[in-house]
């Protein structure tokens, strides 16, 4: 081995083994706690949610009962709403779309209120929006990749047969969308329709969840399991689903401390990567909340201290062997944080305040600093601090995983109505984004670049993606991990996973050229089909993502 060689490997386990101490928590070494960059000022509307299409384009909304946002609608166009409970004709935009490739954005035009939705992806790219309040809790709204300058949401009134309002999302493996909770919505249902039913499914543990005027169990944390039933986890609680027989399969144990995760109390979760080369399990991590009297008493100017616990409870297929929480405290108390997996496998904790709760004028201390969490190191050395943004983000703040590795992050409005002066924390409209660590220039000899990549993967069929790499170090070191985008609102990103495909072997091309060989995912559970990132990762350090298409041959 090369002193060169012996440098960047030294290099790496500096960054991933360093405990946290002040200094880190204070000093910037030159990209190793991240950076972060301004992308605008102001994008005219608040990033309540956001999700990522297949053509490299945000979409972002806020809701439309609170006045007018700072962004005009094009061509002299106008909303009109007699519903609408604060202004009626508005000719101001409530969304847009955003081009992460030239850094530029275009108004959308929402007719009905997206306040506190929920959304999806369908297999062909597709979003679904679904619920909102008001004239907007009924409708589902779709918005398809386009490529020039005319497309737009399409609404479909009176769509769902519940009212969605705080609700959550996922897609299932056969396409449809289950659309789960909300407020007073003990319930779930589906899009489509079943045939064979028209009505909604009672579920009895959105009920029993649920802390009388507080809730604490809306946007319940939902994760598609391997097995094809879903996680189900709703202020300290959690249920294994069998969504097609309406039946509990199992009640897990409860999360240690007796303190809610779920809105108001809002913390967050994600499902760990789901990785094919060693025994498949599926394996949760709750952070964050607040304690279950905060809500209540933030009226009185009393913001408790959120909390600074993690849980993470494995899952087994048969659920025979599900294990009980393991718990890890976190550098600094949240709520209202974010949790991305990011393309190397591990986990950041972005956005949110560290007293308080969600809500108007919930929340103090705003948590200015990222954290990552690398879920395969030694326990007691898997966070690391990073830098910290110059703007705080609070309540309906949120952020998603762009193919480049960065994280975009936007919004942040505390308030009632758009509200920019005489305020501690006024409205946001701006837009950031935050570079990991990876994306260091130290780390560019270890960076792979994607050259050629089957763009079609069928399930358990073998094929292969082509990239280079500077200085590439060692056969066994490359990974290759595809990322499902995420509809991002109120801390939850519906739909995230990540899979670590099942690796055949590399192969060198030419010098510093690789062919990679592996597996599409086992099965559609593990999988669902549709648009995936694709990542290389050589010794931790990820390509650039390509967009990947999954396939089920059966059904063409």
């Amino acid at each position: 081995m090369d002193k060169e060689t012996i440098i960047f490997l030294l290099l790496l386990t500096f960054i991933s083994l360093q405990p946290l101490v002040a200094s880190q928590m204070l000093v910037s070494r030159s990209g190793i706690e991240g950076e972060w960059r301004l992308l605008h000022e102001s994008i005219g509307v608040s990033a309540m949610h956001m999700q990522l299409l297949r053509n490299n384009k945000v979409v972002i909304f806020d809701r439309t009962d609170f006045g007018r946002s700072n962004l005009s609608l094009p061509g002299g166009r106008c909303r009109y709403d007699s519903h609408d409970l604060v202004i009626r004709e508005d000719c101001s935009a409530h969304s847009v779309l955003y081009d992460v490739g030239s850094n530029t954005f275009r108004p959308l035009m929402v007719q009905t209120d997206t306040w506190c939705s929920s959304g999806a992806v369908l297999p062909d790219g597709t979003l679904v929006q679904t619920g909102g309040y008001n004239d907007g809790d009924h409708i589902i709204r779709t918005l398809a990749p386009c490529t020039g300058e005319n497309c737009d949401w399409v609404e479909f009134p009176r769509t769902l047969i519940q009212r969605r309002w705080y609700s959550t999302d996922h897609i299932l493996p056969d396409a449809r969308i289950i659309v789960i909770g909300g407020r007073n919505q003990h319930n779930y249902e589906f899009y489509p329709k079943n045939p064979s039913s028209f009505s909604a499914f009672w579920l009895q543990f959105l009920s029993d969840t649920r802390d009388g005027d507080n809730e604490n169990n809306l946007y319940p944390f939902v994760f598609l399991l391997p097995d094809g039933n879903l996680f189900i986890f709703a202020n300290t609680r959690a249920i294994i689903l069998d969504y097609k027989k309406n039946e509990v399969v199992r009640e897990l144990p409860s999360i240690p401390g007796n303190e809610p995760r779920n809105y108001p109390s809002t913390g967050s979760a994600v499902l760990l990567p789901l990785d094919e080369n060693s025994p498949m399990q599926a394996e949760i991590m709750v952070c964050g909340g607040a304690p279950r009297r905060a809500f209540g008493l933030t009226d009185y100017g009393v913001y408790m201290t959120a909390l600074s616990s993690c849980g993470r409870i494995t899952i087994s297929d048969d659920h025979v062997n599900d294990g009980s929480w393991k718990m890890e405290q976190m550098p600094t108390p949240r709520v209202m944080s974010d949790m991305l997996i990011l393309p190397n496998g591990d986990i950041i904790l972005i956005n949110g305040a560290a007293r308080g709760t969600a809500g108007w004028e919930n929340a103090r201390n705003p948590v200015t600093r990222p954290v990552i969490y690398r879920p395969n190191r030694a326990e007691n050395n898997r966070f690391s601090v990073m830098e910290a943004s110059l703007k705080p983000r609070l309540y309906h703040s949120t952020a998603i995983l762009l193919t480049d590795g960065r994280v975009l992050v936007g919004g942040s409005n505390p308030h009632k109505f758009y509200n920019f002066t005489g305020v501690e924390f006024p409205t946001d409209l701006s837009l950031e984004a935050f570079s990991p660590p990876y994306l260091a220039p130290e780390y560019a000899p270890l960076k792979p670049t994607v050259l050629s990549i089957d763009e079609i993967l069928i399930y358990k069929q073998p094929f292969s993606v082509t990239f280079t790499v500077p200085k590439f170090l060692k056969m066994g070191i490359v990974l290759v991990r595809i990322v499902a985008p995420s509809f991002t609102t109120h801390s939850f990103s519906m739909n995230q996973r990540m899979v670590v495909l099942k690796s055949i072997a590399v192969s060198t091309v030419t010098d510093n050229t690789y062919r990679f060989t592996a597996f599409g995912p086992s099965t559609k559970e593990i999988a669902p089909p549709g648009y995936y990132m694709l990542f290389v990762v050589h010794a931790g350090i990820p390509s650039s993502g390509v967009w990947v298409q999954i396939q089920d041959l059966s059904v063409y």
